[in-house]
């Protein structure tokens, strides 16, 4: 069940709220006595980031957040109150609250943002003790607070939830067949255009890295193409963006390495999934930018009939790659839906996939491994936008040498390089595919989380989503 968030153009009476608050003379008088207010204080005095007031028919919440050095880091903070909120609405069985900016400004969408991702839970499959999040609504109110900005936030949260929806579904019940029927139903009324090519047609493409990936395979392959072109968009060429929709991923010949490495190779998918959630949140707010969206799709499974390292492949662009490992596998469906993409003219192509282990192990989870070749004015609005959503990226270099890394004895290329600088050889594969201004986002280590971070929760993250749509929609205003 989706936590709705809506507009409250004033405040409900007796019920409960939140007042957020940079200091105690933002306390609003009109809502606490006067020994309320001296209690609030008192705690404030002692560093409480958090005080509740019980009015018995309904509780009032006090969140102090202090200014950081940076807007983007007191934006973050506000996020993490989110979160920290959310445990003590829990504990209360609150169900419905009022979000009230004491200083009338904008941070209560900052609260809301880290409260409603902190309230995701994904009970789908639960037959038995499933608890759904108790908290139903959240209402947002104040002077500086306007009707489109809340639902703005809310069409983009939606779309983060469906897009770790996605991730989170296991692969028995999501074939390369099956998420394209699921694409379907999640665009469906958007606006968004969604053609999906069959087994025959990449055939027909000669897309021969999707095929080779697909070989072991029962379950057939699908290239998924999205298109969101509102009347009048700002772009005369289009933004593409690709994701790498590898819905199960066992290395292969190549088998991963440990048992629980495959645990949750589900997620491999991540990519394809915030492609379709960025379409969804910009329909949904209409944004003036004609996207279009390419997510080559399938699993990579284990049989006689599979492709093996050793075996030369010829791609979608008719050049041929050498497979030295068949779990690189993501960069060679990728590396088909990238030449794919040049038949657009595209103004700017941005691929995002959970593509290597290098990227995780450099960076952690903390961040997302950023390189391309486009211009630096994109490049620091794309960082803009990172730093905007908290979704930060770092960008590794595309020097001339790392091309060495691929060089095949045999073949055009190879589909890996050696142990060293693993991320950016993976990149430059990419980049061998292109011709046109390109960024690719490695979002391994921010994709699906082992253990709990804040509003970003267990498992899936919807990573890239935020970031995305932040970067497209200011670039539609630019």
């Amino acid at each position: 069940m989706r936590t709705e968030l809506t507009y409250a153009a004033t405040l409900p009476a007796n019920t409960s709220t939140a007042v957020l608050v940079a200091g105690r003379e933002q306390i609003p008088g009109e809502l606490f006595s006067l020994e309320e207010q001296e209690y609030i204080t008192r705690q404030l005095d002692l560093k409480s980031t958090l005080v509740t007031i019980n009015k018995f028919t309904h509780q009032l919440y006090v969140v102090a957040t202090e200014p950081q050095r940076k807007e983007t880091q007191t934006q973050e903070a506000l996020r993490k109150a989110g979160n920290a909120l959310h445990q003590r609405l829990a504990a209360d069985k609150v169900d419905h609250v009022v979000l009230l900016d004491g200083a009338d400004g904008e941070s209560a969408l900052y609260v809301a943002e880290g409260l409603i991702l902190t309230n995701y839970s994904f009970q789908r499959y639960k037959t038995e003790k499933a608890t759904p999040p108790g908290l139903k609504t959240v209402s947002i109110t104040g002077a500086g607070i306007s009707q489109t900005q809340v639902t703005e936030l809310g069409n983009l949260l939606d779309a983060v939830c469906h897009t770790r929806d996605l991730i989170n579904t296991p692969h028995n019940m999501q074939t390369a067949v099956m998420l394209s029927e699921q694409l379907g139903e999640l665009l469906e009324g958007t606006g968004v255009k969604l053609e999906v090519l069959d087994l025959v047609q990449i055939q027909s493409l000669k897309m021969g890295g999707l095929l080779a990936v697909n070989q072991a395979s029962d379950e057939a392959p699908t290239f998924n193409i999205l298109e969101w072109k509102p009347e009048k968009p700002a772009n005369s060429q289009p933004v593409v963006l690709v994701g790498k929709g590898v819905v199960y991923d066992t290395g292969g010949l190549s088998i991963k390495p440990t048992p629980n490495s495959m645990d949750f190779m589900k997620s491999d998918m991540s990519g394809a999934a915030a492609v379709a959630g960025t379409l969804y949140a910009l329909a949904k707010n209409n944004i003036p930018l004609h996207v279009i969206g390419l997510i080559p799709a399938t699993d990579n499974l284990i049989s006689g009939k599979g492709f093996a390292p050793g075996d030369v492949i010829t791609m979608h662009s008719g050049h041929t790659v050498e497979v030295l490992n068949t779990d690189a596998e993501g960069r060679l469906i990728l590396a088909d839906a990238l030449h794919f993409a040049k038949r657009y003219n595209p103004a700017l192509v941005i691929d995002i996939a959970t593509l290597t282990g290098a990227a995780a192990r450099a960076i952690g989870r903390e961040g997302i491994a950023m390189m391309g070749t486009a211009d630096d004015m994109l490049k620091t609005d794309l960082k803009l936008a990172g730093e905007l959503a908290h979704e930060r990226l770092v960008e590794f270099p595309l020097w001339d040498e790392y091309q060495e890394h691929l060089k095949s004895e045999i073949a055009d290329l190879k589909n890996i390089g050696g142990a060293e600088a693993g991320a950016i050889s993976a990149g430059k594969f990419l980049e061998f595919f292109t011709n046109y201004p390109w960024m690719h986002l490695d979002i391994a280590g921010t994709a699906y989380l082992l253990s709990p971070d804040s509003y970003r929760g267990k498992h899936a993250t919807g990573s890239s989503v935020r970031l995305l749509y932040h970067f497209l929609s200011s670039q539609a205003t630019a």
